[in-house]
């Protein structure tokens, strides 16, 4: 059964407005994505399926991330292409999920992409692992305790004026895309604890390395 705070949080996303930085270019260009922000009951709790991109990758190489890709032809929409994305990448079974929603469509500058990401609850768990070696390194389900731990908690100088979220969880650094839908989802469905917003740290040079392949 569909937990009520991932039902209250698909009524409220399919309204939130989109911030002006992510919203889809007027001309109508970019491609379409999908992302599947998969919770489940975990030992901790709820938790949520995230993945390692491939260091090896051209674009978000080494990132965590949710499950996702392109809409192809034959995806039935944005729904369909985050369920197939996430099954080639971690041998996730769909029959196990139960599709509660999708949040607006986001643009990501950097890959040209309008990314919807697509809210679905895990129901019928399965085994999970890095079903596509040459896209995805690791597969993690993430305890939301653990997102929202302050310890875990901080803010990262990028290449916009202002610091963006971030998360260090399970030797993963979450930033980006990711951490941005993360740290509007937690908020929006009443896990957010309070935290110190004044930790601010520099992209490290490792990731900044990887990121810099875009």
């Amino acid at each position: 059964m569909v937990p009520h705070w991932l039902k209250g949080l698909a009524a409220k996303a399919a309204h939130t407005p989109v911030p002006t930085a992510l919203r889809p270019p007027a001309n109508g260009g970019g491609r379409h994505a999908a992302v599947l922000l998969l919770f489940g009951e975990g030992p901790q709790g709820p938790d949520i399926l995230l993945i390692q991109r491939s260091s090896k990758g051209r674009v978000h190489a080494g990132q965590p991330a949710f499950p996702g890709g392109g809409v192809d032809p034959g995806d039935d929409g944005p729904v369909g292409a985050a369920l197939r994305e996430a099954e080639e990448e971690t041998g996730l079974d769909p029959h196990g999920v139960e599709v509660v929603g999708t949040m607006p469509e986001l643009y990501v500058w950097r890959s040209d992409n309008r990314v919807t990401p697509v809210l679905a609850w895990w129901h019928t768990p399965c085994e999970v692992h890095a079903a596509s070696p040459d896209e995805v390194e690791a597969v993690e389900r993430i305890p939301i305790a653990e997102l929202v731990d302050p310890a875990n908690r901080l803010r990262l100088r990028l290449r916009h004026p202002l610091p963006s979220p971030a998360f260090r969880v399970r030797g993963l650094l979450v930033w980006g895309f990711t951490a941005g839908v993360l740290d509007g989802v937690l908020a929006a469905a009443g896990f957010e604890q309070p935290w110190d917003r004044s930790r601010i740290e520099d992209l490290p040079p490792e990731v900044l390395d990887l990121s810099a392949r875009g």
